[in-house]
């Protein structure tokens, strides 16, 4: 399956969840009336008001857990114990972690998540939380860190990745509050029971053996909690370590870390393993130590074998026998393997060995061109491979180190970002500088154009949205006030003038939406349901301008725009009418064009891509624009385009 796929299924598999959640409050319902009836001599009233009243608790406690974790993945990875990882850690787990999470996150074509360490975890384990790629959070093990070297370090987070980009971290984050509510009355139970004491001797017994029941009959929320965990996650896990395969094109360093959960004493169980039962199923191992029915995970063994066909269990003892005695050190096989240097100076972003002896490809040339099919582009979306992970690692290498320092400091993010959007000719440039002083000060205004003027304005095409991409983390860390001022600004800089690009536009949109969706990600959360029949005209609208923009021909841009009507609305026949306000007509379409059905937003990245190659070539610099169209309709595209 190809994104697209992933998507509707991942939709398919909500209804799954709502219809089994369905199953288990009305389980949950009938055993407390039934409970009820036997103590009581229960009429209808009676029976009537307990139901209501087991599906009030049930409902107000999904619907409580569901906005605790209104914030996306960074509660969850705080309930945990997590601790982020600063930008300028002098760590070097932390810094080889920070790497890896950078480059897998690059060669994506998503922002950088946040990054945490579970300290106090000796177990080896990994996650990844949130409701969309704005406000991700991937988080690993201490022990993760201290264990592995970096091949398996990369496979770990590849894994995660796929996650992320398949939708998967939406439905686990759901799960997280519908299980909570089908659990409430085990919860009461429970509480009760701890302080049930209070109540005076006579009605002791009565309050205790209340409890009792209470835990009893959420035993049964237990039951089909886990049994709706197992369900949804096995396959995606199965999914996942193919995709962290397919991404990183070697088996060793995934199931490297597999074995390595088999082998040490601590496994994959976390210590807080009251916290650990919640979010079991989107771990990298199995944190609780379920199995049957019950198991969130495949059989570890199952996991190696899929990897490593002629592995057998008995080596798993072999192992844990050999690291009895000498526990593996991640940093030392590093060096031993030659991927990482040690010492005080050392940095941990040496080359991983999947890389050929040469190094990674250099980047193509920034006024080069190259030659891509629709079929192609949609079969990459989101669905990176070991190409896009050695260009990612080609884009690091050919970031100035300058720009990557002021990416990662605090004070100079937002200078930065919006440099990318600074006009090169002057008159607009100083527009741009009005509308920035008069929202963000003219002390931001001038640096903003000092950078365009003397790091950004040869910067290669292909290093714009990496470079947004890693700065990403710390313009989350402004305070609310100054994000909101930030998007101001970049949007008035669009506006500042009607001759701004198509790219400039698109690139200020795709900050504005990972900056919304961070800051209130599940307000942003929705799952497409819209057909391309709905949304005729803002289809109509994106391809006039984006083939506008490709042709300097006005033949040649409405044969281009026809070609990629003809893709997605075959039956309609809209005529080449491109809107007089230009770029800025787009404010209107990507709304509607977001809601698609993800079946339906497969054809329109497809007509995109045809209205951008219609002449048979594409530019650098288009290439990337197709990428900021793609990020910003929430369909992120890896760096190579159409090279598999």
């Amino acid at each position: 399956m190809n994104f697209f796929e992933h998507q509707a299924a991942a939709r398919r598999s909500s209804f799954r969840l709502v219809a089994l959640f369905g199953l288990a409050v009305l389980g949950i319902v009938f055993a407390v009336d039934l409970a009820v009836a036997l103590v009581a001599d229960a009429g209808p009233g009676l029976l009537a008001f307990t139901s209501i009243a087991t599906l009030a608790v049930i409902g107000l406690g999904s619907l409580f857990r569901i906005a605790s974790l209104g914030g996306g993945g960074e509660p969850v990875a705080l309930q945990l114990g997590g601790v982020p990882v600063p930008e300028d850690t002098r760590d070097l787990n932390l810094r080889r972690l920070r790497n890896v999470v950078e480059e897998i996150a690059i060669a994506s074509g998503v922002p950088v998540p946040k990054i945490y360490v579970l300290e106090h975890e000796a177990a080896i384990n990994a996650f990844a939380a949130g409701y969309t790629t704005s406000d991700a959070v991937v988080a690993v093990t201490r022990g993760a860190l201290e264990r592995l070297n970096r091949d398996e370090l990369q496979g770990v987070i590849a894994h995660e990745f796929s996650h992320i980009l398949n939708g998967d971290m939406r439905l686990n984050i759901r799960l997280i509050g519908v299980l909570f509510g089908i659990m409430m009355i085990s919860l009461i139970g429970r509480k009760v029971l701890i302080h049930g004491h209070y109540a005076g001797r006579r009605g002791a017994a009565a309050v205790m053996a209340a409890a009792l029941v209470a835990m009893a009959i959420g035993g049964i929320g237990l039951f089909f909690g886990r049994m709706i965990k197992a369900g949804v996650s096995r396959s995606r896990e199965r999914l996942a370590d193919a995709s962290a395969v397919q991404f990183t094109r070697q088996t060793a360093g995934l199931a490297g870390a597999l074995k390595k959960i088999g082998g040490l004493q601590d496994g994959s169980r976390l210590a807080a393993r009251g916290e650990a039962e919640e979010v079991s199923h989107m771990l990298f191992g199995d944190g609780i130590g379920l199995s049957g029915w019950f198991a969130t995970h495949p059989p570890l063994v199952e996991r190696i074998q899929a990897l490593e066909p002629g592995f057998r269990a008995e080596q798993l003892e072999g192992l844990s026998r050999q690291w009895a005695t000498a526990p593996p050190n991640g940093l030392e096989e590093d060096l031993r393997m030659g991927l990482a240097p040690m010492g005080p100076s050392a940095d941990a972003s040496s080359q991983p060995s999947s890389l050929p002896p040469h190094g990674p490809p250099p980047l193509p040339v920034a006024g080069g061109e190259q030659r891509i099919a629709p079929r192609q582009v949609v079969e990459q979306v989101a669905h990176p491979g070991a190409d896009d992970y050695l260009r990612a690692d080609a884009i690091v290498a050919a970031m100035p180190e300058p720009l990557r320092e002021i990416a990662r400091q605090r004070d100079s993010v937002v200078p930065l970002l919006l440099g990318l959007l600074m006009d090169a000719r002057a008159e607009i440039a100083g527009k741009q500088v009005d509308e920035v002083s008069a929202r963000l000060g003219r002390v931001v205004a001038e640096q903003a154009r000092h950078l365009q003027q003397t790091r950004l304005h040869d910067l290669h095409p292909m290093l714009r949205l990496p470079l947004a991409a890693m700065a990403f983390p710390v313009l989350r860390l402004r305070p609310r006030p100054e994000l909101d001022g930030f998007l101001d600004a970049a949007n008035a800089m669009v506006y500042a003038d009607g001759q701004v690009s198509l790219f400039e536009y698109c690139l200020a949109r795709l900050l504005t939406v990972q900056v919304r969706e961070s800051l209130d990600p599940s307000r942003y959360l929705r799952m497409g349901r819209r057909k391309a029949t709905g949304v005729r005209h803002e289809f109509a609208t994106l391809l006039a301008v984006v083939a506008r923009a490709g042709h300097a021909d006005e033949a040649a841009a409405q044969r281009a725009y026809l070609a990629g009507l003809n893709r997605v609305l075959p039956r309609d026949h809209l005529p080449y009418a491109p809107p007089e306000e230009g770029v800025i007509a787009l404010d209107e379409v990507w709304e509607p064009l977001d809601a698609l059905d993800p079946l339906a937003k497969q054809v329109l990245v497809e007509a995109i891509t045809d209205a951008i190659g219609h002449d048979g070539r594409v530019s650098v610099a288009e290439a990337e624009l197709l990428r900021t169209i793609c990020g910003v309709l929430h369909c992120p595209l890896p760096p190579v385009l159409g090279q598999r």
